[in-house]
């Protein structure tokens, strides 16, 4: 039924990714769908290709249409459109992980200077951000802890984010009543960084002589900690604090693009999700932060094309995280200190 997955100049304007990158997302996959293989047909009883099977399960997650209009376009029917795009995201979730990790003490060095270029914070390794996937759900599985501060059913994406607006580690399936500062103690990445397990490598001597850690920066929903920079809070502060807090503005704001981006290029974690299965959507925002992170990896042209957004909430009012670390809080200064340090008179 599908001509498209051949034809290159289709295939960008419908599955939102040049036919180099859709080429290799299917040779990731083409295995595991090949094992599981099930004759799934199009609507004029023909056998549905691998390739084919590829394009349906990125036109359902890239455009976010209904299971009936993905299948209309495809000529196929809405359930071979679910359990099509199923089967892939399984496929990716086994084949696509090395696309999706932390640094290597090599990487790292570039992404610090990646990130120093920004606005000239030191040492800094990623940057923070959480965003809610909204849902519409059925009355039954409809529980209060689901229901967000903003009065919104919605799962919760927590994610760590290097200078390229690539997905370092990423958390999802909490719902959405949890706030970013316990959404984040209750992950790996906090337990890691806890244990000196992450965030651990070299610490740097400014040229005061004060030491600044490996630290990733975050807004004031977060928690100051040793390893996580927040900005200062308030509006009556020194001109040295004004200054930091636009620098770590900068910095952090790779984050909030890359959720913005997240959410243009597929499109079925924007706006409401009509009844999703719980248990079944992280695995579909993972896979969709493996694609994100894949197009960035394949140096894919399209990404060119998409508007540069910082909104991926909107309707959500900042969140405000009270605790913070007395270390932190010296450490912070430093930071503050050495940038001050290099202004103009």
């Amino acid at each position: 039924p599908l001509a498209l997955a051949n034809a290159p100049n289709k295939i960008e304007s419908v599955f939102k990714v040049s036919t180099k990158t859709f080429d290799y997302i299917y040779s990731l996959v083409k295995e595991d769908l090949m094992a599981k293989s099930s004759s799934f047909v199009g609507l004029d009883g023909k056998p549905l290709s691998l390739k084919d099977q590829v394009a349906i399960a990125l036109r359902r997650l890239s455009s976010g249409e209904s299971l009936l209009t993905v299948g209309d376009f495809f000529s196929v029917s809405p359930s071979v459109v679910s359990q099509v795009t199923w089967r892939f995201v399984e496929a990716m979730e086994e084949r696509g992980l090395h696309h999706l990790r932390w640094p290597n003490p090599e990487e790292m060095k570039v992404i610090k200077a990646k990130f120093e270029k920004i606005r000239g914070l030191p040492n800094c390794c990623g940057a923070i951000d959480t965003t809610h996937i909204v849902m519409s759900l059925p009355s039954v599985e409809a529980s209060k802890v689901w229901y967000d501060k903003e009065e919104n059913y919605s799962m919760v994406l927590q994610a760590i984010v290097d200078p390229e607006m690539r997905f370092r580690d990423i958390v999802t399936g909490w719902p959405g009543s949890v706030t970013d500062s316990c959404l984040l103690k209750s992950s790996g990445f906090f337990k890691l960084c806890e244990k000196g397990k992450r965030l651990n490598g070299n610490v740097i001597e400014l040229p005061e002589g004060s030491h600044v850690r490996e630290y990733v920066v975050g807004d004031i929903g977060f928690p100051l900690l040793p390893w996580l920079v927040t900005p200062y809070p308030g509006k009556d502060i020194s001109i040295c604090k004004v200054e930091f807090n636009k620098r770590h503005y900068a910095t952090r704001m790779v984050a909030q693009r890359a959720l913005a981006r997240l959410k243009e290029m597929w499109k079925i974690v924007q706006g409401v999700m009509w009844r999703p299965d719980k248990h079944k959507l992280p695995r579909i925002i993972l896979v969709c932060c493996l694609l994100h992170n894949i197009i960035i990896d394949m140096e894919d042209e399209v990404q060119d094309e998409l508007p540069l957004s910082h909104h991926h909430d909107t309707g959500y009012r900042q969140q405000f995280c009270h605790s913070m670390d007395k270390s932190a809080f010296i450490q912070r200064d430093k930071l503050s200190q050495y940038l001050s340090d290099g202004l103009p008179p």
